[in-house]
């Protein structure tokens, strides 16, 4: 069998944890290969040392058939492997010719030639049905049509093998239909993709065939086709995981977060919130559906403190809050797990202990006049990270160092346990595995059971209607109906978030 990559007895180690412990990897030419496992269990890694960003302790790698030592990044790029990071390497206000021939610009008589490369753009864009405009700018276009860039720039640098590090983690639906499309006429080219993702739903619907990591070591290889997602979770995580959260019904209480004719407008100063209202009782998860864009992320951020409100009001506890700032809506009982994780819920290069206190280092027990007692701080850290497995060499790792899946657990553990009255979930399973989105519901429904208010905005249809237990559908800034799970289905709210009316919904 012919193979386009091997990667053979893989080791690489970080201070106090072995990330790759002898793992094998084998792709052959023309296909999609999962690669599947846990937050933390080694994947990125093993693709950062087959990318060269990282240098391995022992093991081989051959690119077909043949032995390499890929040093750096250029080396991968010259031996035909592109990766599309999970986070974009793209400058927000260079255009997308100028990000993707950054370090490998055509020149013409000593000077950048962009015309040329612009046409060189625009026909690999048109070749693989990317559409994408080669003059337009970052800042401009949407974040799956950034990925589309990254795409581009591998593609433009000659890739043969392409890297897709959680490639759907921000993505809407429709976008991940049409990144699907775009994988599959890659393949047809001959081109072959690794594929790095959690969804199992995804794999089953795309890869030929999936590699499993657990724990930094290869559990075994198989053919999609001869699997299904319960065998795939089970081989993940070491043991049989559930797909459907079990809850009792909820006993919602009094109104805790009332929104009334709230108008709120974006960075770009367009009206995004038309005089939403919403309620959220305490004793009940509320979820939002919609296709991104309408308004949801300026709406959190307002009830957060995080974006000014034009007009309209917010109350929590018949209390009003419109316009505090975020420290005072936390004190008001909010806490806020970000749909942003780098922008708004970490210090990056704060020690993961440090993060974990973040909401509260400025009282007792973690300070006092100032002081900080940083034995309470990494005593709470190590407790937090222990309960919510949150996979780190120790509370004094830096955050950049954890897989996104651990960063996101650190802040669920952050804001759950600090008792609030009103949960806001932003994407909360966003890059988590499925052993730690069952983790993550079942938390939520214990506050929810403890008579917390939660509000849940997910891009997940099945987590929605997991999760809640009622539904409110946001269209063009505006809550345009109100259903219940049991109710409805994945199809007739579908049509309800392209702002059909109920009774259109129902009909179809």
């Amino acid at each position: 069998m012919d193979y386009v990559i091997e990667m053979l007895n893989i080791r690489k180690e970080f201070p106090g944890i072995v990330a790759n412990n002898n793992i094998n990897l084998q792709v052959k030419k023309g296909e999609i290969h999962a690669l599947l496992g846990e937050n933390g269990a080694g994947k990125s890694t093993l693709m950062n040392v087959l990318f060269g960003l990282y240098q391995p302790e022992k093991g081989e790698i051959k690119v077909r058939g043949k032995k390499v030592n890929i040093t750096d990044p250029n080396v991968a790029n010259e031996q035909g492997i592109g990766m599309v990071h999970q986070h974009f390497m793209l400058v927000d206000t260079f255009t997308v010719t100028e990000n993707i021939v950054l370090g490998s610009e055509p020149k013409k008589a000593g000077t950048v030639n962009l015309k040329h490369a612009e046409e060189q753009v625009r026909e690999l864009s048109e070749r693989y049905g990317l559409n994408v405009d080669p003059k337009a700018k970052i800042r401009d276009i949407s974040v799956g049509m950034q990925q589309r860039v990254e795409i581009l720039k591998t593609l433009y640098r000659g890739a043969e093998i392409l890297i897709f590090d959680e490639p759907t983690a921000v993505l809407t639906p429709q976008e991940i239909k049409e990144l699907i499309d775009i994988m599959n006429s890659l393949v047809k080219e001959g081109k072959s993709i690794i594929l790095i993702t959690h969804k199992l739903k995804e794999i089953m619907e795309v890869c030929d065939r999936c590699t499993v990591i657990r724990k930094g070591r290869g559990i075994g290889t198989l053919d999609v086709a001869d699997t299904n997602p319960t065998e795939l979770a089970s081989l993940m995580v070491g043991r049989e995981v559930s797909f459907s959260s079990e809850k009792t019904k909820a006993n919602p209480e009094d109104v805790f977060l009332s929104v009334k004719d709230l108008m709120v407008k974006d960075v770009r100063g367009v009206e995004m919130v038309k005089g939403l209202n919403l309620e959220v009782r305490a004793g009940e998860i509320v979820g939002i559906a919609g296709v991104d864009g309408n308004g949801q992320s300026e709406l959190i951020e307002a009830i957060t403190g995080l974006r000014k409100s034009e007009a309209g009001s917010i109350h929590l506890h018949n209390k009003p809050i419109t316009n505090l700032t975020p420290r005072k809506v936390t004190q008001s009982g909010v806490s806020h797990i970000p749909q942003d994780r780098h922008k708004f819920g970490l210090i990056l290069d704060f020690p993961i202990g440090e993060n974990v206190v973040l909401q509260s280092y400025h009282g007792k027990p973690y300070s006092k006049k100032g002081i900080m007692n940083f034995k309470q701080i990494y005593k709470k850290a190590k407790a937090l990270i222990s309960e919510y497995d949150v996979r780190t060499p120790s509370a004094e790792t830096p955050a950049r160092s954890l897989s996104g899946g651990n960063q996101q657990k650190a802040i669920i553990g952050r804001e759950v346990d600090r008792s609030p009255d009103l949960i806001i979930a932003a994407q909360p399973t966003r890059g988590l595995d499925v052993g730690a989105i069952e983790f993550i519901h079942q938390k939520l429904i214990e506050e929810r059971d403890k008579g917390r208010a939660v509000l849940l905005l997910s891009f997940e249809l099945d987590e929605i209607m997991n999760l809640s237990d009622r539904i409110s559908v946001i269209f063009d800034g505006k809550i345009i109906a109100d259903v219940k799970p049991e109710e409805t289905s994945e199809q007739e709210l579908g049509l309800l978030m392209a702002g059909n009316s109920t009774e259109k919904a129902g009909e179809q």
